[in-house]
C-alpha cells in the first residue's frame, strides 16, 4: 500500500531532522548532503513501485561487438600528454629582422575551460589578514577557541537556535555596508579608501659651470685726411648714381615677375594636364600590369604552349591566335603598313589609311606592344592615309611614313607633338602619287640618315635628313619603254611605270627590286639611273610585294592580286616556284629563322605558311584567322624573335598568331652528331632546291 510508504517517509524525515539537531555544525554539510540522496531515493521508490525487488538485466545494443575473454582482459596503454590537440600548428609572425613571415616553433597549449575573475580573498593570505585587522574582526585562534567551547558544550534545541540568530547577527558584522548596527557595541568608522598621501623628495641641483673665452683685439690704424669741398661734392654725386643704378634695377626686376607671371599663367591655360603627364609613366605600367592579369591566358600560351598535335601531323602545322590589337578611332581604317621595331622586339608599328581612292581621308600612325594589347603606346593622326612605314634599324626612335598624297615625313618617337619632324612639301620635290613604301638606308658619307621611297608616279627617291630639312634625289625615273634619259626628256613624254613595291639587297647594299602596277620586277642599281639591269615579267596585275630572301643572295619572292605568288633567282628571268592560292595575294613575307619558310594572306582572309623544305608544292598551314568572311587581310610581318606573326586587315585589327612546332621545326639531331648552325646552313638548303630546278646550262654558266 502506498500510505505506509509516505509515513515511514516522514519518520526518516524527522528521524534525520532530530539526529541532525544533536550534532555539531561542522558535521551539517555532510548530513544535508545525505538527505539529499534519501530524498532521491524515496522519490525514486514512490514512483516505481516494487522495482527494487526486481533483478536487474542487462540491456546491451544491438550493433555491440561481442568479444571474448582473452579479448576483453588484452589491456591497451594510453599516454595523456599536456599537449591541446587543438592548437594551432601553423601560426607565422612577421619578423622585422628577415622582413619576411616565420613560423612560430612554441604554441601555447593551455586550454581554458572556465575562467571567472571574483573579489575572494584566501583567508591565510596577507591581504585578508590586513582587512579583518581594518575591519576588527576577531583572529583565526579566537575564533578556533570559541567553535572548540561550542563543541564541547553539548548542544540543545535552544543552544541551536541561539546559535543561528549568533551566526545570523554575525553575518551582519562581517559586513562593512550593513546597516543594522547592534546598540551595545560602538559605530566603527570606515576608513577612506581612496585617501591621497603627498610626498617630497629633494634632487640634487647640478653645480654650474663657467666658460669663457678671450679674443685678440682688431688691429687699428691711424688715418686723417683733409676733406675739400669739391671732394663732398664728387662723393656725393657718386651716391646719387649708386641710387638711380638700384632703382633701375629694382623696375627691371620687378617687370621680369610681371612677365614671369604672364608666362605661368599661359602655360597653365595650355597645359592642364601637368598633373596628369607627372603620373603618366606609372599609369602606364600599372595598365601593362592589369592587361597582363587579365589576359593571362594569352600570356601563358604565348610563352610555354606547344600544340601536341604536331607530333601526329608531320607535314603539317597551325596558327594560334593571340592578342588582337584594335584602336576604337581606327576602326573604319585599313592596315596599310605593319613594321616590327628591330630593337624593341615587342613593339610594332601600324599604319592605318584606305586602298580605295573614292574614300580618302585621314589617316592614323599607331604603336602597339605586346604587353598591353588594348592601347597604342603612341598615336600619330595625320591629314592624310598612311600608305607605308618603316622603323629605323639602329635608331628605334626614328619612323619614316609615306601618305597617300605623295608626301613623306618622318616621325621621332622622343618628342611629345603629334607633328612629324620632317615633311615634304611640294618645293622640297614630294611624289605626285601616292607613296607605296619607304625604306631606311645606310648613313651616307656625312653621316646623315636617309631614305628611299617609291610610288605610282614613277620616280624611287632618297630623301637625306640635312638639318631641318629633307633634301631629295631622283635615284630612277621608271617608265613602261625603260628608264627615261635626259635627252629624251625634251624630245616626248614616256608612259610612266607606277611603282607599286621595292626591296634592297641584304648584303650587296646598291642593289634593289622595283615591282610595278604593270606587273613587272626591275632589277636596278643606285649607281646607274639610266639603265636598268635586268627586268622581269612576273605578274598579270600589279605587284604588290617583292622581298629578298634574308640568306640566300640570289633568291627573291613576289606576289600579286593574280592570285600567284612567286620565287625567282635573279640570275634568270623566269621563275623557280609558282604557287596559285585561288585568291588575290595582298602581302607575302619570309621567316627570319628559315631561309625556305615564307607566309602570304589573301583577300579571303587565310593565312598560307609554306616551307619548301617539307613540301615544295602545297602550303603545311593554310588557316582563315577572321571573323567575319567579308573582311581582307592586306599585310603580314613575321616577328624578328618570337615564333609569331601579326595580320592586318581592311577593318583596322591587327591579329597576332603563334606558329606551331611544325611550322618552325628544325633538322633533328643525330645522336653523336652535331647538325651545323648559322647562315651557311640555310643558304645551303635553299641552294639544294634550287639546284633540282635549274636548267643544266644555268647551272653551268654559274
Amino acid at each position: 500500500m502506498p500510505v505506509p510508504q509516505k509515513a515511514g517517509t516522514v519518520r526518516s524525515k524527522q528521524g534525520s531532522t532530530a539526529h541532525s539537531q544533536s550534532k555539531a555544525p561542522a558535521v551539517k554539510s555532510s548530513k544535508i548532503s545525505g538527505k539529499k540522496k534519501d530524498d532521491e531515493d524515496l522519490t525514486e521508490l514512490g514512483d516505481g513501485g516494487d522495482e527494487w525487488t526486481q533483478g536487474k538485466t542487462l540491456l546491451k545494443p544491438p550493433d555491440q561487438l561481442d568479444l571474448s575473454e582473452a579479448e576483453l582482459k588484452e589491456e591497451f596503454t594510453r599516454i595523456l600528454t599536456a599537449n591541446n590537440p587543438h592548437a594551432p600548428q601553423n601560426i607565422v609572425r612577421y619578423s622585422f629582422k628577415e622582413r619576411s613571415y616565420k613560423p612560430i616553433s612554441s604554441v601555447d597549449q593551455l586550454a581554458v575551460h572556465f575562467v571567472l575573475e571574483g573579489n575572494l580573498l584566501h583567508k591565510d593570505s596577507d591581504e585578508a589578514r590586513r582587512q579583518r585587522a581594518k575591519q576588527g574582526l576577531q583572529d583565526e585562534k579566537s575564533a578556533e577557541a570559541s567553535v572548540a567551547e561550542t563543541e564541547d558544550k553539548p548542544d540543545t534545541p535552544a543552544d541551536v537556535a541561539e546559535d543561528a540568530g549568533d551566526a545570523e547577527e554575525g553575518a551582519g558584522d562581517e559586513r562593512p555596508d550593513s546597516v543594522d548596527v547592534k546598540p551595545g557595541k560602538k559605530e566603527r568608522k570606515l576608513t577612506n579608501q581612496f585617501n591621497f598621501s603627498e610626498r617630497a623628495s629633494q634632487t640634487l641641483n647640478n653645480p654650474l659651470r663657467e666658460r669663457g673665452c678671450q679674443t685678440e683685439p682688431p688691429p687699428r690704424a691711424t688715418f686723417s685726411a683733409t676733406a675739400n669741398q669739391w671732394e663732398i661734392y664728387d662723393a656725393y654725386l657718386e651716391e646719387l648714381q649708386k641710387q638711380e643704378k638700384n632703382k633701375e634695377k629694382q623696375k627691371a626686376l620687378l617687370s621680369k615677375k610681371e612677365e614671369d607671371k604672364g608666362k605661368k599663367k599661359t602655360t597653365m591655360v595650355e597645359n592642364p594636364s601637368d598633373d596628369i603627364t607627372k603620373v603618366a609613366k606609372v599609369s602606364k605600367i600599372v595598365e601593362r600590369m592589369v592587361t597582363q592579369n587579365t589576359f593571362d591566358d594569352i600570356a601563358q600560351d604565348f610563352k610555354y604552349f606547344e600544340d601536341a598535335s604536331d607530333e601526329f601531323q608531320e607535314q603539317e602545322g597551325t596558327l594560334l591566335p593571340l592578342w588582337r590589337f584594335q584602336y576604337d578611332k581606327a576602326k573604319r581604317l585599313s592596315v596599310t603598313a605593319l613594321c616590327w621595331n628591330q630593337k624593341y622586339k615587342d613593339l610594332f608599328g601600324v599604319g592605318l589609311g584606305s586602298y580605295d581612292f573614292t574614300k580618302q581621308g585621314r589617316g592614323m600612325l599607331l604603336f602597339y606592344s605586346l604587353k598591353n594589347s588594348t592601347y597604342p603606346e603612341f598615336i600619330f593622326p595625320t591629314l592624310s592615309g598612311v600608305m607605308c612605314l618603316d622603323i629605323h634599324k639602329k635608331l628605334s626612335y626614328l619612323v619614316t611614313v609615306g601618305f597617300y598624297d605623295g608626301c613623306v615625313a618622318v616621325y621621332n618617337l622622343k618628342d611629345d607633338g603629334p607633328q612629324p619632324v620632317y615633311k615634304s612639301t611640294a618645293k622640297t620635290g614630294k611624289h605626285t602619287d601616292p607613296v607605296w613604301q619607304v625604306k631606311w638606308q645606310e648613313d651616307d658619307i656625312d653621316n646623315n640618315h636617309n631614305f628611299f621611297s617609291v610610288s605610282s608616279d614613277g620616280r624611287v627617291v632618297s630623301w637625306t635628313l640635312v638639318k631641318n630639312e629633307l633634301v631629295f634625289t631622283d635615284i630612277i625615273k621608271l617608265s613602261i619603254e625603260g628608264p627615261i634619259n635626259e635627252g629624251q626628256e625634251g624630245m616626248q613624254l614616256p608612259a610612266m611605270a607606277c611603282g607599286t613595291s621595292f626591296d634592297f639587297h641584304k648584303q650587296t647594299d646598291y642593289l634593289f627590286l622595283v615591282g610595278t602596277e604593270e606587273g613587272k620586277i626591275h632589277k636596278c642599281s643606285k649607281f646607274y639611273s639610266s639603265q636598268l639591269l635586268e627586268t622581269y615579267v612576273a605578274h598579270n596585275m600589279a605587284v604588290d610585294a617583292v622581298k629578298w630572301n634574308h640568306f640566300h643572295p640570289k633568291v627573291f619572292i613576289s606576289c600579286s592580286s593574280d592570285w600567284t605568288v612567286k620565287i625567282w633567282d635573279h640570275t634568270i628571268k623566269s621563275p623557280m616556284f609558282t604557287f596559285d592560292l585561288n585568291a588575290a595575294v595582298g602581302d607575302v613575307a619570309w621567316s627570319p629563322y628559315s631561309s625556305t619558310v615564307f607566309a602570304a594572306v589573301t583577300t579571303d582572309g587565310k593565312v598560307h605558311v609554306y616551307d619548301l623544305s617539307v613540301n615544295k608544292y602545297e602550303a603545311i598551314c593554310q588557316q582563315a584567322v577572321v571573323a567575319k568572311k567579308k573582311t581582307r587581310l592586306t599585310h603580314i610581318e613575321f616577328n624578328p624573335v618570337y615564333p609569331i606573326i601579326i595580320v592586318g586587315d581592311d577593318r583596322g585589327y591587327v591579329t597576332s598568331l603563334k606558329l606551331s612546332p611544325n611550322l618552325r621545326k628544325k633538322p633533328k639531331e643525330k645522336k653523336g652528331q652535331e647538325l651545323p648552325k648559322g647562315p651557311e646552313v640555310e643558304v645551303a638548303k635553299m641552294e639544294k632546291l634550287l639546284s633540282l630546278l635549274r636548267e643544266p646550262e644555268s647551272t653551268s654558266n654559274d
